[in-house]
């Protein structure tokens, strides 16, 4: 984006993660104050774009989830496959853990977490063995979860094409960074900052993301007071080649809207 808006465009990055804020400024910083990088949440979008003065803008991308850089921590604790602390945490500043969740919610809630934010079909039988697990220690590490888990689904769903804790580290980490509810309101703020023709787009990781993004765009393009128009009639999927690249990309779905001129008062 840099690159394409030279000589003069301004990009405006903002993430919750203060980790990628110094990773993104170490790696453009010979782009001077054409880049400006902020801390925070996506939720407070508005307010950000006002504190830099910069109350419109010609274009909006939202990357959500996670970023591999992330994943690929050990000490953050997204990933299932390596042993690491229960944190989960994108701002790592504040907030409750992922191992805070597990000690503290009761069964029927941390079931129908896991349920609704993972679309885990064996969730009450890992709220179960959770609360089973933790009245003996702690669950403190990825790995702990992990074999919890794997004792409290059946043996064919240990062994399927998906991991077993997949569905459970996903919604344990939506959990944690309160992800869904407020994106619905983040888009209709971000079209409110666009300038007429500016493109809002929104690369989504899994399919209660892209539902949220569906409905947000649809409401925002019908009926007389619209103020979008969907460019994408189905998402955007990253090609063969893009996946054989990067294959965390297989699973993307990209959705993108014009804003549409302000209408005028008679």
């Amino acid at each position: 984006m840099l690159e394409a808006s030279a000589p003069d465009g301004v990009v405006i990055g903002l993430d919750r993660d203060p980790d990628a804020i110094e990773a993104c400024r170490s790696r453009l910083q010979r782009y001077g104050t054409r880049l400006l990088l902020i801390h925070g949440n996506f939720r407070d979008l508005k307010r950000h774009l006002v504190s830099v003065g910069v109350p419109r803008v010609d274009g909006v991308v939202f990357d959500l989830g996670m970023s591999s850089a992330q994943l690929d921590s050990r000490e953050r604790g997204f990933s299932f496959q390596t042993e690491g602390p229960l944190d989960m945490r994108m701002d790592r500043s504040s907030g409750k853990t992922a191992a805070d969740l597990l000690a503290r919610l009761p069964e029927a809630e941390l079931a129908d977490l896991i349920y609704r934010y993972g679309e885990e079909r064996y969730a009450r039988r890992i709220a179960r063995a959770v609360v089973r697990a933790r009245a003996t220690r702690p669950l403190r590490t990825t790995m702990d979860l992990v074999s919890v888990i794997r004792d409290a689904v059946p043996a064919v769903y240990r062994h399927g094409r998906i991991h077993c804790a997949t569905r459970t580290f996903q919604a344990l980490r939506i959990a944690v960074n309160d992800e869904l509810d407020g994106l619905d309101g983040a888009l209709r703020d971000a079209v409110e900052v666009l300038t007429p023709g500016g493109r809002l787009c929104v690369i989504a990781f899994h399919s209660l993301e892209d539902r949220i993004v569906k409905h947000a765009l649809r409401a925002l393009s019908q009926g007389p007071q619209a103020r979008l128009q969907v460019l994408t009639k189905k998402p955007q999927l990253p090609t063969d080649r893009e996946c054989q690249q990067n294959p965390r990309a297989r699973s993307a779905k990209l959705r993108v809207a014009e804003r549409l001129p302000e209408r005028r008062v008679a």
